[in-house]
């Protein structure tokens, strides 16, 4: 098939906009650690891009979209076909009539599994060793997101059963937020939790971070329909209803609760957004987009809470945020479906579908989650009782900017509080002027 230039533009377009997503992340979680780690949570968003881009090219395209092979072990996980990505390097299309080159469909899907690794360090802020988390992230990839990647997307059971999920609630979100709880579990609360304040160091950063999200988010949404058509405008504008519904019913929640309305809230509540619409931006219409939007919104700020009440340290709000905000948009799906994706797909009960639709809606987000906390508790357990998935106490107390990255994220020793830094680092005198009485 010819290459469709205006489709594959778009695509290219939509992955660096995912690909920008993720050092989005990291100044939005950077921002809501505390000073002396921001350097540490960003430098584990960003070498999930390295770990996950080098799995991915090695070897999961193909256990994730290699539909080659049959019988059972093909409903699990993909084939062996395109291990280095081999068959993809050249200018053949893929076969789904869209006219994109085979590798750029390749390196959308690759930013995907980039963020959803990246998406799981925010429940374990502040004490776990770098190295550990790059074990971690390597395995993981590798032995949960893209066999669920296939599950979903690339052929794989849940696939043949019709599940819908357009842009990941199912394989992105839930799945880190699953993964997030059981290493939490696994390597326990900060030192001080429930006792010191450990409030955001740097709300600017977090609003940049969020800014940065919702910005890459339509690449995410919208490039999902791997075309330029009506239902990428769908999940366009969708994308946007819900994340301007969700953050304002966050900062509304807020006020009722508590009395004002915060900066972290509007930020918290737009992530919220982005997380529920996003397995369904292209199935809805802007009325159910807003409906879900808002509903997300609103549980997921009372969903942060749990963490308090059930005694599990998730630094940043992974599980109240991702996995609550991706089970709110697939479950959604089973009600207000008005788009099926293929020929034969049923729609919500409230529009006339079959409730086995609600029922496959619900199945995915159950053995998804199920299997990722499985896995990832075991992963979690064994990194804990051989190479150890904590820093000291010590280490932690001091701060693991410094003693595992040798740097601090800010740099004020050569700034006087009543001075002006010299060339050589000494301080001055300010400058003043003299006043006639």
């Amino acid at each position: 098939m010819k290459i469709d230039s205006g489709t594959t533009a778009w695509m290219l377009t939509a992955a660096a906009l995912v690909l920008l997503m993720t050092p989005g992340l990291a100044f939005f979680y950077g921002g809501m650690t505390r000073a002396k780690s921001v350097l540490n949570m960003m430098m584990m968003s960003w070498v999930s891009i390295i770990v996950a881009t080098i799995a991915w090219v090695l070897y999961g395209h193909s256990l994730a979209f290699d539909e080659a092979g049959s019988g059972v072990v093909n409903k699990i996980v993909g084939g062996l076909d395109n291990l280095g990505l081999a068959g993809l390097a050249d200018t053949a299309t893929k076969d789904d009539g869209t006219g994109m080159p085979s590798l750029v469909f390749s390196m959308f899907q690759m930013t995907f599994a980039i963020i959803t690794v990246a998406l799981i360090s925010g429940g374990l802020a502040d004490r776990v060793k770098f190295g550990a988390w790059v074990v971690f992230a390597t395995v993981w990839v590798s032995i949960v997101y893209f066999p669920v990647a296939h599950w979903v997307w690339g052929g794989g059971w849940l696939s043949n059963l019709g599940i819908e999920d357009f842009a990941g609630g199912t394989v992105v979100h839930i799945n880190a937020g699953a993964a997030a709880l059981a290493v939490v579990l696994v390597i326990g609360k900060r030192v001080g939790w429930g006792r010191e304040p450990m409030r955001p160091h740097n709300l600017p950063l977090v609003l940049l971070g969020a800014g940065l999200l919702w910005f890459g988010w339509f690449g995410f949404n919208a490039g999902s329909e791997l075309a330029v058509d009506g239902t990428t405008g769908l999940a366009f504008i969708n994308t946007q209803i819900a994340t301007a519904a969700a953050a304002g019913a966050w900062i509304v929640a807020e006020k009722l609760r508590d009395g004002h309305s915060t900066s972290l809230g509007i930020a918290s509540g737009a992530v919220a957004g982005l997380v529920a619409i996003t397995p369904a931006c292209g199935f809805v219409d802007p009325w159910a987009a807003f409906v879900i939007g808002a509903i997300a919104g609103a549980v997921c700020a009372y969903a942060v809470g749990l963490k308090h009440r059930l005694g599990y340290d998730d630094s940043l709000d992974v599980v109240g945020v991702h996995l609550v905000g991706g089970v709110i948009g697939a479950v959604a799906l089973g009600f207000v479906a008005a788009y099926p994706f293929a020929d034969g797909q049923a729609k919500g009960i409230l529009l006339g579908g079959p409730i086995s639709q609600l029922g496959v809606q619900v199945l995915g987000p159950v053995a998804v989650g199920l299997y990722s906390f499985v896995v990832s508790w075991i992963l979690a357990k064994v990194i804990d009782r051989t190479m150890g998935f904590r820093v000291t106490q010590e280490q932690e107390v001091a701060g693991v900017d410094v003693t595992t990255h040798a740097e601090t994220g800010y740099d004020l020793g050569t700034i006087h509080s009543s001075g002006v830094a010299s060339p050589n680092g000494a301080a001055t005198a300010p400058v003043s002027k003299k006043v006639d009485a």
